[in-house]
């Protein structure tokens, strides 16, 4: 299960922290031949992945809106209720972000803005199969929304019936999407790359997916697809002082090993005590799990390591850059003044990384492999570009001419300099 290091010296830190390496050479040829296939062959393409890869036959990608207006009645009320109350606050915390058109005088006369535009066409691929994402159509349509993006096309791959789950269908239905198609892996992030006779070509992809699609995103990259980060199995790590409630981290602990064999937990605690009886409450909470087998996988990767100050379990986390960081300690809001890379952070024993996942307003859209030490997470920003302006008057440009000809001479660049000078002789 999982293992425990005592005041490991920093030059071991690396190796212990090290997260499940894969061998992307292995399958980045298979994902290159699918992006070239549906680049090529569109919709036949399609449809011979859908028989070779979900053992489906796929008539019509589209989900049609007969399916689309039954999802809510195949969903119980109470489950209606909470992702209703998700999106509520969701919105709220994505609508704050939102930034006013300021202008400002630089110096007299010279007046500089930057005004939001939002990207226009955007695609999400939402996982399905076992674990139907249906919240991450929530975190990705709430802010792409308030940005004013014109079109979204969402991707997920169908059941073996070839329906889509009717949660996904409900969530997608109540955030306005229109256009969802039964299409998975990495043959849906190159038909929105692309474009197909069905679906269209998108300017950004975002959504979390297994290691094919992460590929297949990265690829789609250098052909001038945008896509909303990096990212690799999702991952937690806990940072648990004396004030830590054992059944509470080992809680934290398990949720995140149900995603997938290769994710990653790690408890940090400067309480061997603690670490003891967390490690015991992991055993017991895992045991009752349906993917008990999943998690026990991930746990194998994982680690608890006890160190002897939060400060030096700070330096830890932050060289490891966590996806999720929980600091489950009584002074965590001064602690977390402290932390310099993590995707998100959740403070003391009563904020579950669950509430991030679905409710609480955050983003779980989130940055992984150590990416987090330079990326953020998905937020408003994700969905709108910055273009900068900037309106000199006449007496503005005199002001600041001797600046730009001095600096446009020293550079070599005499037809900059002429660019001002011919406006101050007229």
């Amino acid at each position: 299960m999982i293992k425990v290091f005592t005041n490991p010296a920093i030059k071991s830190w690396s190796g212990i922290i090290k997260r499940p390496v894969t061998d992307t050479a292995s399958f980045e040829k298979s994902v290159r031949k699918i992006l070239k296939k549906v680049e090529k062959k569109g919709d036949q393409a399609l449809h011979k992945y859908s028989k070779d890869f979900d053992r489906i036959k796929i008539k019509t990608f589209r989900a049609g809106k007969e399916e689309i207006n039954g999802a809510a009645g195949q969903l119980t009320d109470e489950l209606k209720t909470a992702i209703l109350q998700a999106k509520e606050n969701i919105f709220r915390f994505h609508k704050r972000q939102k930034e006013a058109n300021k202008k400002m005088e630089t110096m007299p006369g010279v007046t500089c803005w930057r005004r939001p535009v939002a990207i226009e066409k955007v695609g999400f691929y939402i996982p399905g199969g076992s674990a139907p994402l249906f919240s991450t159509v929530l975190m990705l349509a709430i802010p792409a929304s308030i940005a004013g993006c014109k079109e979204i096309i969402l991707c997920t791959p169908p059941a073996e019936n070839g329906s889509i789950h009717p949660a996904i269908l409900y969530t997608a239905q109540l955030c306005g999407i229109e256009k969802i198609y039964k299409v998975g892996g990495a043959q849906a992030i190159s038909a929105m790359a692309y474009g197909t006779e069905t679906i269209p070509k998108v300017q950004k992809i975002f959504g979390p997916g297994n290691q094919y699609v992460t590929t297949a995103k990265q690829l789609v990259q250098y052909q001038g697809i945008a896509i909303d980060m990096p990212a690799g199995p999702s991952e937690i790590l806990v940072i648990a002082d004396n004030s830590a409630v054992p059944a509470f981290v080992a809680a934290d602990l398990v949720s995140q090993a149900e995603h997938g064999p290769d994710s990653q937990v790690i408890l940090i605690t400067i309480s061997s005590s603690i670490a003891k009886e967390v490690k015991k409450e992991i055993k017991k909470q895992v045991n009752k799990l349906p993917r008990k087998k999943i998690a026990l996988a991930t746990l194998s990767n994982s680690k608890i390591i006890i160190l002897k100050s939060i400060e030096e379990a700070i330096k830890l986390s932050n060289f490891y850059a966590p996806e999720h960081l929980i600091l489950a300690c009584e002074q965590a809001e001064e602690i977390s003044k402290l932390v310099t890379a993590a995707g998100s952070v959740f403070l003391g024993n009563y904020s579950p990384e669950s509430a991030g996942d679905y409710a609480s307003g955050t983003n779980h859209t989130l940055p992984t492999n150590g990416y987090a030490a330079m990326y953020s997470g998905v937020s408003l920003d994700s969905f709108v570009k910055k273009i900068t302006f900037q309106q000199l008057t006449k007496e503005g440009l005199q002001k600041i001419s001797n600046t730009i000809i001095t600096m446009a001479s020293a550079e070599g660049l005499d037809a900059h300099k002429n660019a001002v000078s011919i406006r101050l002789i007229n």
